[in-house]
């Protein structure tokens, strides 16, 4: 779990459960502990369709917290909007051009106890139909919701290739769990630091916004001499080091705070 790039919560789930489990607690005990430091903090819990549980929406809308949600296609949900996907398809047809269409609509799963504002997507391309279903309690007309906080969780997920395929957190080849779990405990550490890095001492430079694994490649997998004596330690860099100057300066932001 994220809050932009900021790392919240890194948790090895067994893979014979439903991938959303353990997420209502988490979220409870993240927010509890938010509560603690900013009282009056608004909180958004943002996910993709995995996250949408009966539990889960009941919780944040007993605790004031918001919610955009992404939920699957199923019959019913298309049963209501084939009205709009029609007409989307017949205006494709006529004009030959992509359409997106924005609209909302109150719907009640069986095992809900009330009805909940679901957000469509209505697209139609050369490919066909493509209906998209989003579930808030927040305020605000589709199109905004959808565009530029829904989607916006495309960037989590950026977040996630990183720790994945820069920092080895999907390296879980011990047999026990505890193990796998302590091995994603440390990937996420090596993110959190690295991350730091990023926001507090590459501020304004040239990565500022690198991904872990150029940050790696050109801030410290790099080769340097260490010399030790009684009074002093010295670090050098090659004089070729395209980035000599970067890691020194960031170093000085580091030590200075």
């Amino acid at each position: 779990m994220f809050c932009e790039d900021q790392l919240l919560v890194s948790y090895l789930r067994p893979s014979n459960i439903d991938g959303a489990k353990h997420a209502w607690a988490i979220l409870s005990l993240l927010v509890k502990r938010f509560r603690q430091s900013w009282p009056e903090v608004r909180i958004i819990f943002r996910g993709d369709s995995g996250f949408c549980r009966r539990r889960m929406l009941a919780w944040c809308e007993h605790h004031e917290v918001g919610y955009i949600v992404g939920i699957a296609q199923n019959k019913r949900l298309n049963e209501i909007t084939a009205q709009w996907q029609q007409a989307a398809e017949k205006q494709y047809a006529a004009s030959g051009e992509k359409v997106r269409w924005f609209n909302e609509f109150q719907y009640a799963a069986k095992s809900w106890q009330r009805l909940r504002r679901i957000i469509v997507k209505i697209e139609h391309t050369e490919k066909g139909n493509n209906p998209r279903y989003v579930i808030t309690n927040l305020i605000g007309k589709p199109q905004f919701l959808y565009d530029k906080l829904y989607c916006a969780r495309g960037e989590m997920e950026n977040r996630i290739k990183e720790q994945q395929l820069d920092l080895f957190a999907d390296r879980t080849s011990c047999h026990r769990w505890w193990s796998n779990q302590f091995r994603l405990l440390l990937s996420s550490l090596a993110y959190i630091l690295l991350e730091t890095i990023r926001r507090l001492a590459l501020q304004a430079t040239e990565l500022a916004q690198a991904y872990v694994s150029t940050l790696r490649l050109k801030l410290i997998k790099i080769g340097a001499v260490m010399l030790r004596n009684t009074r002093r330690i010295r670090f050098l860099l090659a004089s070729s080091c395209p980035y000599q100057k970067l890691f020194f300066q960031a170093a000085a932001r580091l030590t200075s705070g």
